[in-house]
C-alpha cells in the first residue's frame, strides 16, 4: 500500500498546478535526497551541518499566481491565492483573493483599483505589497504560472482528464461537443471550465471551480500515482512541471519545506474566499470599471482568524 505521506505530496503537487507553488513540486526530490543522504546508517542522527536538508519549523504564506497570459508581455492575474503552511500542523490553508476587490494599490495614480490591476502595473512584487498592505498578511515567497504552464502541467499530471459537472452554458461558451453532466475535460478543457464565468455566478463561480478542482484532483492523483509504474512517473512529472513555473524560492528552502512535509504529513486542505459573504458592495467607477468595494476591517478580521486558527 502505498505510503500517506507520499499521497498526499503528490496530492499538493496537484494544487499546485491551479496554484502555481514550486516548493510542492520539489518535496517527492527532497525525500528521494533525505532517504538517500546517508544510507549507509539511517538511524544514526544527521550532522545538520553537513546536512542540506535541514527540516524547516517554519510557517511559511506562499502568494499563488495563475496569469491570463499566452505569452504576452503584459498580463493580469487571473487567480490570486494565498497558502499557509504550518509545519506542526495537519492541514494546509488555501485563500482565494477575488480579483475585482477593490483596494488600495502603493503608487497608484489613482489610489485603488482592481486587485489584479497591481499585477498588470507592476508584476508580482506590486502584488505581494498590495495584498500586504491591504490585509496585513506577510508574504514569504511568490510563484507564477501562465495558461500554457497550466495546460501543459494538468496534461502531464492528468492524462486522462479531471471529472466535473458542465452545463449547457459551459458547453455553449467554451465550443465543446458534448452533453450536459459529469463529464471528463483534459488539458485546454479544463483551463476553460476553471476560468468559465458566463452565468450568474460570474467570478465567485470561478473561484468556487478553482477550490472544486484542488479537492477533485485528489482522488485523481492518488489514483494516477498508486500503482509502482506510477510512482516511477513522478521524478520526469515533476522535472516537467518545473519548467512553468516561475518562482523565487530556492532549490535549498523548498527541500527543507518538504523535509518538514514529510515529517508532519498533512491530512486537510481548509479553503477560504475573501471578501467573505455578506462583506462588500458591488461598485463601479470609471478609472475601474465594476468592482468589490469591501469591508476591509471584517475581511481582515476574518482572513487572520482563518490563518491563525488552530484546527479543533
Amino acid at each position: 500500500m502505498i505510503n500517506l505521506k507520499k499521497i498526499l505530496i503528490v496530492f499538493l503537487l496537484a494544487a499546485a498546478i491551479l496554484s502555481g507553488c514550486t516548493s510542492f513540486l520539489q518535496k517527492e526530490n527532497s525525500k528521494d535526497l533525505l532517504e538517500n543522504s546517508h544510507p549507509e546508517n539511517k538511524s544514526e542522527e544527521i550532522n545538520q551541518e553537513k546536512n542540506p536538508f535541514k527540516i524547516s519549523n517554519e510557517t511559511r504564506n506562499f502568494l499563488l499566481i495563475g496569469v491570463d497570459s499566452r505569452g504576452e508581455e503584459d498580463s493580469r492575474s487571473d487567480a490570486i491565492l494565498l497558502a499557509r503552511y504550518e509545519p506542526s500542523g495537519d492541514s494546509i490553508k488555501l485563500v482565494s483573493l477575488m480579483r475585482d476587490s477593490y483596494v488600495k494599490i502603493p503608487d497608484y495614480t489613482y489610489t485603488y483599483s482592481k486587485l489584479n490591476h497591481a499585477y498588470y502595473i507592476g508584476g508580482k512584487e506590486l502584488l505581494k505589497e498590495t495584498i500586504e498592505q491591504n490585509f496585513g498578511v506577510p508574504i514569504d515567497h511568490t510563484a507564477v504560472i501562465d495558461f500554457q504552464g497550466f495546460i501543459k502541467m494538468l496534461d502531464a499530471i492528468a492524462p486522462d482528464g479531471i471529472e466535473v459537472n458542465v452545463t449547457s452554458a459551459m458547453i455553449e461558451d467554451m465550443g465543446l461537443e458534448l452533453e450536459p453532466g459529469k463529464q471528463k475535460l483534459k488539458g485546454s478543457d479544463l483551463l476553460s471550465y476553471v476560468r468559465f464565468r458566463h452565468d450568474g455566478q460570474s467570478d465567485f463561480g470561478r473561484v468556487d471551480r478553482q477550490q472544486e478542482i484542488l479537492i477533485s484532483l485528489k482522488d485523481q492523483v492518488m489514483n494516477e500515482f498508486s500503482s509502482p509504474a506510477g510512482i516511477a512517473r513522478f521524478p520526469d512529472i515533476v522535472s516537467q512541471a518545473m519548467k512553468y513555473v516561475e518562482t523565487d524560492l530556492k532549490l535549498d528552502e523548498a527541500l527543507s519545506i518538504g523535509a518538514s512535509f514529510l515529517m508532519n504529513p498533512v491530512t486537510e486542505i481548509e479553503t477560504l474566499r475573501v471578501p467573505v459573504s455578506d462583506s462588500y458592495e458591488n461598485k463601479t467607477y470609471e478609472h475601474a470599471g465594476a468592482v468589490l468595494q469591501i469591508n476591509f476591517e471584517e475581511n481582515t478580521e476574518a482572513l487572520k482568524q482563518f490563518l491563525e486558527a488552530e484546527k479543533k
